[in-house]
């Protein structure tokens, strides 16, 4: 079978070369690693540019299956030019395809000897592009939530490498996942994805850092991602919202507190992931209003929930039923 898989992608006619890349499909990883090893990968990537959707389904699957769980086989793929070809795909009308092909985008761009080539054909732009316009109302109704994820999973698997993030920072990424967040659920697993994506960036960039803090109404969806995503979610949110207070105390404690965080960050202190914990209990001291953030190390959990009690007393944005529930996280992180 191997044989004929191989004569038909090579020197078959359009039927049979579709029929062998189907048949590449059912074959063993083995028997697909020496397929791969002998070029199959240049009449795949040919069949991609045809006009034949059939074709191009068939190759997708068949690249798809070589990819996977090879790295040497996505080095292949990569250089036998299947970058330029899949960013054109992107720009199809064909759902199936665009889905077919992110997901191939993805799975080359696990390979660290890719990234740099991916993001020099410029898949960054056309990835934020595809992400703008799912994020349109009028057309976000033809592009499926798979697509979006695995476009952002690719986005993060870029984001990886040190050198692209100037890249994905100038590529308007930011933004668009920004607006992203505030237009869907804060407990899907889109926004998830996002929240890890955006945590991931700002971590390595201090303009990325500071675009984040200075876009309207970021710091408050990272607060209602903190009070009503899932836990890794709200993970990523605090330590977004963290990373933020360390940058400049001074200027973004008091925006943070009065967009309503104490409750939804006292609630992960207690019952958030083990790292979310640590997170907001750290983000926790530097909201105090008090300068000493340096020595907080010294600091005892008493001591801490004492300050906060403080400044909960002295009408530091909790009333009501806000304060009962403040109260009652208090005492709950204080056994």
């Amino acid at each position: 079978m191997e044989e004929l898989v191989i004569e038909n992608l090579f020197n078959g006619e359009r039927e049979a070369q579709v029929e062998a890349a189907r048949d590449l499909s059912k074959l063993s990883s083995k028997q697909r690693h020496k397929l791969a090893e002998r070029g199959v990968t240049a009449p795949l990537i040919l069949m991609l540019q045809s006009q034949d959707y059939d074709a191009i389904e068939a190759s997708l699957f068949a690249l798809l299956s070589l990819a996977f769980g090879s790295e040497r086989n996505k080095i292949r793929i990569m250089r036998s030019g299947a970058i330029p070809v899949l960013l054109s795909l992107l720009q199809c009308q064909n759902e199936a395809l665009i889905e077919l092909t992110i997901a191939a985008m993805l799975i080359l761009s696990s390979c660290t000897a890719n990234k740099l080539a991916i993001a020099s054909h410029g898949a960054i732009q056309l990835l934020v592009e595809f992400l703008n316009a799912s994020d349109n109302n009028v057309s976000s109704s033809s592009i499926s939530l798979q697509a979006k994820l695995d476009a952002i999973a690719t986005l993060h698997n870029l984001s990886t490498c040190h050198q692209i993030i100037p890249s994905i920072v100038s590529s308007g990424l930011l933004f668009s996942l920004l607006q992203l967040i505030h237009s869907s659920e804060k407990s899907s697993e889109l926004v998830e994805k996002i929240m890890g994506l955006l945590e991931n960036v700002v971590s390595l960039s201090e303009n990325a850092l500071c675009e984040t803090a200075g876009t309207g109404g970021a710091i408050r969806a990272l607060v209602e991602t903190i009070e009503e995503g899932s836990p890794q979610c709200k993970e990523h949110a605090a330590g977004i919202l963290l990373l933020i207070c360390q940058s400049c105390r001074e200027r973004y404690r008091g925006i943070i507190l009065r967009e309503g965080v104490m409750p939804g960050l006292l609630q992960l202190s207690v019952d958030g992931t083990w790292r979310a914990k640590t997170v907001a209990r750290e983000l926790l001291l530097l909201l105090r209003d008090c300068p000493s953030y340096g020595s907080r190390n010294k600091q005892s959990k008493n001591e801490l929930i004492q300050q906060i009690m403080q400044e909960i007393d002295a009408g530091e944005n909790v009333e009501g039923a806000t304060l009962r529930l403040v109260e009652e996280m208090i005492a709950r992180l204080s056994t």
